[in-house]
């Protein structure tokens, strides 16, 4: 049965199913993120002190990231109990649906405090359904890949955030090109929603012609799946899933800084227009998206000391992050090309990373968890922790705020073991 699983599994179709749905729901997560910028200060809170709005904006956007462990222990449970499969369907749905509400919502002027409670009530859905199809698509990838390419098969998940946001970022120009600023907030903005209701339909498709990963069929072939697989992790697992999560937080810190901070002082603090700053963040995340194969290739060498590196470079970064965004349209530039650059190479491994610390019988809770717990501590606050220190006391301290974030990753990495010889069927 296992060997069956696998050939109708080929290559193409795990690599693509795995890179679709991600795609699919990271393209939803960031619309969010850019919408709470550019629109839903404007359109879901009182109007009159536009710093508050902001930062309430913000505070919706952090929901997802609390949401996101309900996901990891919800869709966890399913995953490592009745399929990778199952699940991964069920997370994308959950997903599409809160997605596509928002782009149905009506605003503050309409319904007042409601409208602003159905938004977080929407965005909590894109947590639990991110949540839920991180760690799942990440096991469809590294559970089918033959041996030695764990990590370049684990790096196509991964494509999904940078391919997502240059997409969401990509129709919020054209949208805002075609449309005249009223047009735009009056209803321009609510297409990039609704429309990904068709981008959902498109990888459910691709998702239900995939077939149970191997080595999960194996696992079940074997014994009985444990009967709450988030317990078994806390009770079993708790060291490697708070070394897991440690080492996932300068992801996290860095891309919020990177995408979503750094808009929000650009176009008010630095007086960028919002179009000139989102060509610019496009431009770096082309970057990031070329950096995440060549760390996989890098990975297959060995992970930890590869992770450690990067992580390195991430704590010199964050020293000359103020003076390079301070210094004009090029350094700025220079600024997220280097940034993103770094996400890439500490992002394209980490899935692959996370999946090879915990056992088959409670992979997809222990990685997901791990992964959602390090998105509460390192990216639901961060862009709000970044205003704020950036107000009160100078861009450099967002800077020293990522270095220190790296070297806490840094001690988590360092009490992991190496996982490139991790037998997956265990």
């Amino acid at each position: 049965m296992p060997n069956l699983t696998k050939q109708l599994n080929t290559p193409a179709k795990v690599l693509f199913a795995s890179l679709v749905g991600t795609t699919v729901e990271f393209f939803d997560f960031y619309i969010y993120a850019t919408a709470a910028v550019i629109v839903f200060p404007k359109l879901f809170f009182p109007a009159g002190d536009a710093t508050a709005a902001t930062l309430a904006s913000l505070a919706t956007f952090a929901i997802a990231f609390i949401a996101r462990p309900i996901g990891s222990t919800l869709f966890g449970h399913f995953g490592d109990r009745v399929g990778r499969k199952a699940t991964l369907v069920l997370a994308l749905s959950t997903m599409g649906l809160s997605t596509f509400a928002v782009g149905a919502l009506p605003t503050y002027k309409t319904a007042g405090v409601l409208a602003s409670l159905l938004l977080a009530l929407c965005r909590a859905g894109q947590g639990i359904g991110l949540g839920g199809e991180w760690g799942g698509a990440i096991l469809l990838a590294t559970e089918n890949a033959p041996p030695g390419k764990r990590a370049w098969y684990g790096m196509f998940p991964q494509l999904g955030a940078p391919i997502g946001f240059f997409f969401s970022s990509a129709t919020f120009l054209l949208i805002s090109k075609w449309l005249s600023p009223a047009q735009f907030l009056s209803f321009g903005w609510r297409l990039p929603f609704l429309a990904s209701g068709v981008l959902v339909l498109l990888g459910l498709y691709v998702r239900l012609t995939i077939t149970e990963t191997p080595v999960f069929a194996a696992a079940m072939e074997r014994r009985e799946p444990h009967r709450v697989p988030i317990f078994a992790v806390v009770r079993n697992h708790f060291g490697v899933l708070v070394a897991a999560t440690l080492t996932s937080l300068a992801t996290f810190v860095l891309f919020y800084v990177m995408i979503v901070f750094t808009l929000t002082w650009a176009t008010s603090a630095l007086h960028y227009s919002k179009n000139e700053f989102l060509r610019m963040q496009l431009i770096g995340v082309v970057f990031f998206a070329l950096a995440i194969p060549a760390a996989a290739l890098l990975a297959e060498r060995g992970r930890k000391r590869v992770m450690i590196a990067i992580s390195l470079g991430i704590a010199v970064f964050g020293l000359f992050f103020a003076p390079m965004f301070q210094s004009g349209h090029t350094g700025a530039l220079v600024m997220l090309i280097l940034g993103l650059s770094l996400m890439g190479l500490t992002y394209g491994p980490l899935g692959t990373v996370l999946s090879e610390l915990f056992p088959t019988a409670v992979r997809y809770s222990g990685s997901s968890l791990a992964f959602s717990v390090a998105g509460i501590l390192g990216a639901s606050l961060t862009p709000y922790i970044a205003t704020k220190l950036a107000t009160a006391y100078g861009l450099r301290y967002v800077g020293y705020y990522l270095s220190a974030a790296a070297v806490i990753t840094i001690i988590g990495l360092l009490g992991i073991r190496e996982t490139k010889y991790q037998d997956l069927n265990l």
